[in-house]
């Protein structure tokens, strides 16, 4: 590689402090917590969720395929680079990656919680977990991603700025707004205000009310292939919704769905657009939906070789390779064997594009 290799999607594991230290006190009792399952292990419990969130899978990176399992971890032996970023850099090192963009893993669940005040409670004390976490690190190793709420437009935009004034490169959005959907004009000084502060809108696998691991048809394991239904969902919103034709440079970023099923998802688009749309009504629109997708949506993966094999078939300007570490799905340590595969049939300006140059345009860093 001619340049450093980002990683455009990885995470951190929440410690037991993340939520209860940096809450607004009138929710401390109601605060994300971890406590000790007898059966599951270290368990994070959210309020008003049923299901909580095991420790067994959030930084199970490197482990064998028979070695993974949902529950029994204590939050003690999980790698202390998960949610201690003094310790980070190491493990970025041994990866082969010189920075990383940094998404939460408790804060996933909470995106689709049902009490608004809560969830903006919660995410605001994330954001400020967050801050201190990137300033743990060396200058240019980890870069936040702030969370939004959108308890309402004009509070989304103060959430913008704040997560600007923190030093965040993004934000990452809720699959489901509380009110109307992302289409809705309504939204329109939201999208420009992300213009003016220069901040991407990531959207993310496993936020949204389409995504879930626990309903399904058939075996467990064919959940596995649903979760990026709702990202799609998402991103058809966005392009048949008139949001990039009103607003054309705003970004957009899905993140951890994939990338080789783009090319017949926009032939898709275009049909859809092209024979449909009389009758299935959207509003009209200058360009195909495929030039818009191209034009405007980023999106990460990690060892998705239909990508990079079918990069000439969708934009591989908006295509940004992640490792997903600490997570049970990462391609770490093992990150530079699984690229030297992936990328051999690459120029040396794609591999630069894909590893490194699109993630540099998309969020503005200087690495």
């Amino acid at each position: 590689m001619s340049k450093p290799v980002i990683s455009a999607d990885s995470h951190i594991a929440e410690p037991p402090n993340c939520y209860i230290d940096f809450i607004d006190p009138k929710f401390r009792d109601r605060a994300p917590h971890m406590v000790e399952h007898e059966q599951y292990g270290d368990i994070y419990v959210i309020d008003g969720l049923e299901k909580p969130v095991p420790m067994g899978l959030v930084a199970a990176a490197g482990r064998k395929p028979e070695e993974l399992k949902a529950s029994g971890m204590k939050f003690a032996d999980l790698p202390r680079s998960s949610w201690d970023a003094k310790y980070r850099v190491a493990d970025q090192d041994r990866d082969g990656v010189a920075a990383e963009l940094i998404y939460p893993t408790v804060g996933m669940m909470l995106c689709n919680h049902p009490d608004i005040d809560y969830q903006v409670a919660c995410f605001d004390a994330y954001n400020r977990w967050l801050e201190g976490y990137v300033a743990d690190a060396p200058a240019g190793r980890l870069f936040g991603l702030g969370q939004v709420a959108l308890r309402s437009v004009d509070e989304g935009i103060k959430e913008l700025e704040s997560a600007k004034q923190r030093g965040f490169v993004g934000v990452m959005m809720t699959g489901n707004p509380p009110e109307s959907d992302y289409h809705d004009p309504m939204y329109d000084p939201l999208w420009e205000a992300a213009i003016d502060l220069d901040l991407p809108l990531s959207f993310h696998i496993l936020t949204s009310k389409a995504d879930s691991l626990t309903k399904q048809r058939g075996p467990k394991i064919n959940s596995f292939l649903a979760i990026m239904r709702g990202c799609q969902d998402i991103l058809g919103t966005f392009v048949f919704g008139g949001v990039f034709e009103r607003h054309p440079r705003l970004k957009v970023v899905c993140a951890e769905a994939d990338a080789g099923w783009v090319p017949h998802f926009i032939y898709r688009m275009d049909h859809a657009y092209d024979r449909h749309r009389y009758w299935m009504k959207c509003p009209p629109l200058e360009k195909m939906p495929s030039e818009y997708f191209q034009s405007n949506i980023y999106l990460t993966f990690q060892d998705d070789w239909t990508a990079f094999r079918h990069r000439d078939e969708m934009n591989p300007r908006r295509l940004m390779w992640a490792n997903d570490f600490p997570h049970s799905d990462s391609t770490w340590p093992w990150s530079q064997e699984v690229l030297a595969e992936h990328t051999k049939d690459l120029s040396a300006e794609e591999k630069d594009w894909i590893l490194h140059d699109n993630v540099v345009e998309c969020y503005n860093l200087r690495i």
